[in-house]
């Protein structure tokens, strides 16, 4: 199976693109891995916030095959502790899943054609933080998923 993180927008500033750097390498050991970052929308400072998520909904959808399992990382999504989401990781490879998307959205969170086909929704907290920050907490709860998996000492009870 291969993960793939599809995120809007460009990760700037470089201390969160060097802890993203360090654990995609650490999950490609693991698993087929990339971050395909759709860019932002140009001029979107003149659109509704219904039309910036109907416009990144159409790019989103695009990225997407058939086949795909998508997960929206969504504060509405299924909460899990990092154990569980091993077992949730372990269940997708075990199904067959060729590719397994979890999709990190803007600043306005998803359109309703991105939530119609979305195969599930996961959430990191029940607290709020930006899309920019989540990437890296996500990327290390990916990572921190597959060590418990491989039974690596990186985790720790």
């Amino acid at each position: 199976m291969k993960i793939k993180v599809l995120q809007i927008g460009k990760t700037n500033d470089e201390y969160l693109l060097k802890g993203i750097d360090e654990y995609s390498l650490r999950i490609k050991n693991y698993v087929p891995f990339e971050i395909e970052t759709i860019p932002y929308l140009k001029n979107s400072n003149s659109f509704s916030t219904e039309l910036v998520k109907q416009k990144e909904g159409e790019l989103i959808l695009q990225k997407i095959k058939k086949e795909d399992i998508l997960i929206l990382l969504d504060e509405n999504g299924k909460t899990y502790s990092s154990k569980g989401f091993a077992t949730f990781l372990q269940q997708q490879m075990n199904a067959g899943n060729k590719q397994l998307i979890f999709l990190i959205g803007g600043a306005y969170g998803f359109s309703t054609d991105v939530y119609e086909r979305a195969n599930g929704k996961l959430s990191l907290s029940s607290m709020t933080f930006s899309h920019q920050i989540i990437r890296i907490i996500f990327i290390e709860q990916l990572y921190r998923g597959f060590t418990i998996i491989h039974h690596h000492p990186y985790h720790h009870e």
